[in-house]
Order: C-alpha cells, then structure tokens, then sequence
C-alpha cells in the first residue's frame, strides 16, 4: 500500500479537487451543455484539451512528489486538473469523483506497428512518424485477429481497494470500464503508412475492402463482449474533448452494472481520407463505420480531416449529433450544411498559439468569423481547442485564448 506521505499528498490534492467540484458554476456548465447537445444552445460552448502539458510546469506545480505507482498517477491526474481550472478553465467541468480504470485486458488486432520517429522536442509527446507497410501481399489479411478481451477482477478490486483509501470521504470512488476508441483508419495508417494506405484503396480496393470488414467484424465483438462482461463505462463526460452531459443518455433499461453501448456517447473518424472522393468515402468508411455507430446512443464524428464537403455522406451514419469542422474547412459551406441538425464543432487552429510572438487579435477575429457563420446558419456551435504541440514555453498564451474565446462567446 502506499506510504503515509504519498497518501497525504495525493488526498490533499483530492480535497482541493472535492472544492472546485462543489461549485455551483459545475452545475451551470453540465446544463450549458446539455442545452448545446440538444442543438438547443444558451451560448456556443468552449474547450482546451490535448495540452502541451511538457511546456505547463514552468512553476514547478505539476511535479510528481509521489513514489507510488498508484498515487503518481492520481497525482498527475488531480495537479493538472486544478492548474488547468486555476489557469485556462473555459468550460470545463470538475467532477465530484475518481475514475478507477477497470483491469481489462485486450488482446486487439494482434499487429505490432513498425516504425521510425523523429522528435524536434524530446520532452514532448508529439513525434513525427514513418510507418512501416505491413500488408503487401492478400495473404497478411490473417495477421488481422479477432480481438479478445477479459477481466482482472481481483487487479480491479486492488484498485478500487487504494482508491477507497486515499479518497474515502474526500471524492466518490467509480470503477470505470471501456470508453471504446474504435477508429479504423487510424490503426490503419499506423499498420500501412498512409501513403501507401491511399493507393491501396485504388490499387487493390477489393483486399481493402476485406481489411475494412474484418476489423468492423472485430470491433463489433468486442463490443459483445464488453457487454456481455458488462465492462463498459458509464455515463460520460467528454467524448473526443467535448461534453458529453445529455438528457438522451443513458437510454431506458439501463443498468450501471451492465451498461449497453446504446447508453453511450461513441466517436468516429477517418482523418487520412481529408483527400479521397466522397464516393470513396461512403465505401470505405461510412458503410463500414456505420455498422458500429448504429449501436450507439449518439456520436461525435471527425477530427481533423475536413468534412465540408462531405455532409451528404456523413449524414448516413447513424447516431451522428456533432460534426467536426476541423483547421481546414470552409467554415461557410460547413455551416450551411449543418444547419440547426447537428452541432457544429469548430476545431480553431492551435498554430495560433505557436508563432513567436502570440497574436490575441488574429484569434479574436478567426473565432468571430466562426461565431458569425454560425449565427447565420443556425448552427449549435462550440470551439474545441486541440492538439496543442507547443505554446513555445508560454502558458499564458492559453489562458489569453481562453479569456478571448470566452469573451467572443459571451460567457
């Protein structure tokens, strides 16, 4: 078990986290979203997430003191939790609980990626890539395997176990199980390298094709099993960076010790089809991804690839509420297309934060412009910030997007 000083860290911490959550703004912000996912907005809504955290600790706030494993990692979780409410909160929640991740192995599609990286910063996550084909021939088809999962239940016990011992009287202790994360191309860019993914699709389309099913066919009995196990997690908070609060979740019947993937926000993405055709599109990622999204409650779909021109064939994917309008759409053509239907999830460029010299007014008026498209459409809006590689060692930069962001708003 932990040591006494590790736990008084890690409780000191947890307390301070139990005082933000009790906040009465927490319950305003949960029924600001709730009113945005409805497509029935207060105000458009405002998020930073995938934070440059490498570049944060210029105070020393975010130092790990902790030498438990345990306690490192709620540790880790609580101090950037509060920097981030102290600094650069926008609409963020705090909520008055503690995930503990369900022990839950699984043994996915059985393809080790290969690859070369390169970092231009070695204490940032975010390197660059080349990926190493591993499907040259019809016959690596089988190195697809069907994904198996199981539980640890006596691992998840000692989990919950020093939970309950550091945070007892201070946060709620929830087991959490999967919040699935079920992309296709993503792991297929890393399998392939997306060059060579792309002329796939024209050079050998039927083999795929056949690719495509068999991991939708994977996906698919994951989920039964995660069902089945009842290892999914409950009620959410945030899909793909965003808030995730609704009155249609969780759907009649629920159970919270057996949740189905009907009670769930799920999320969907094909970010290296930016370029191929609409028709492409539709075989190789609508028709495929929609036989997981149709288990769903409701789903984010997109990231970064741009989806302007392409709402014909998104529409067809079941459960869709919000649709991401990434860096590179045209915002106006975006906006017309979605309309009151869907929310519109604006994606501002986090190069704005990345020059030498950080231009608020470059910001305001790139946000605005968003605002005002919007505004003119009808469209439910919120800005997601994202993928934030570097804020050149200045913090504050987020906290001045996130005052500006909030102004333009009208929070």
């Amino acid at each position: 078990m932990p040591s006494r000083q590790d736990v008084a860290i890690v409780r000191e911490l947890a307390a301070r986290t139990a005082e933000v959550a009790a906040l009465p703004v927490q319950e305003e912000k949960r029924a600001l979203w709730r009113k945005l996912n409805a497509r029935n907005p207060v105000r458009p809504m405002v998020m930073i997430d995938q934070v440059c955290w490498n570049e944060m600790n210029g105070d020393g706030s975010l130092t790990l003191q902790c030498t438990d494993g345990d306690c490192r990692g709620y540790e880790g979780h609580f101090r950037r939790t509060l920097f981030q409410w102290e600094r650069f909160p926008v609409d963020m929640v705090v909520e008055p609980f503690v995930r503990v991740p369900k022990a839950i192995h699984n043994t996915g599609f059985g393809i080790e990626v290969a690859e070369d990286t390169v970092a231009m910063d070695p204490t940032n996550d975010v390197v660059g890539h080349r990926y190493i084909n591993q499907f040259e021939t019809d016959e690596d088809l089988a190195k697809v395997r069907m994904p198996q999962i199981a539980h640890d239940a006596a691992e998840t016990e000692r989990r919950l176990a020093v939970a309950h011992e550091l945070f007892d009287g201070v946060l709620e202790v929830r087991a959490w199980g999967m919040d699935p994360y079920l992309s296709l191309w993503d792991p297929l860019s890393t399998w392939m390298g997306v060059q060579t993914a792309l002329y796939a699709l024209i050079e050998r389309p039927d083999f795929m094709r056949r690719l495509v099913n068999r991991m939708t066919d994977g996906y698919l009995g994951l989920l039964d099993q995660a069902e089945e196990q009842g290892l999914l997690c409950g009620p959410q908070s945030l899909v793909h960076c965003t808030g995730a609060y609704t009155d249609e979740l969780p759907a009649a019947g629920y159970d919270p010790e057996k949740p189905r993937t009907k009670d769930m926000w799920m999320f969907g993405l094909a970010q290296m089809f930016s370029t191929v055709s609409p028709q492409m599109f539709e075989e190789f990622e609508v028709e495929p991804t929609s036989r997981i999204c149709a288990r769903f409650g409701l789903v984010y779909y997109g990231c970064c690839d741009p989806l302007d021109g392409k709402m014909d064939e998104v529409r067809r994917i079941p459960n869709v509420r919000k649709v991401s309008m990434s860096p590179w759409v045209n915002e106006e053509r975006g906006a017309a297309e979605i309309g009151g239907e869907f929310v519109y999830s604006r994606k501002p460029n986090p190069a704005f934060l990345a020059p030498n010299t950080f231009d608020g007014d470059h910001v305001r008026k790139d946000l605005l412009a968003t605002r005002e498209v919007c505004e003119k459409n009808g469209c439910p809006l919120e800005f997601i910030l994202k993928d934030i590689s570097t804020v050149r060692y200045e913090p504050e930069r987020l906290s001045e997007w996130g005052r500006i962001a909030m102004e333009v708003v009208g929070a």
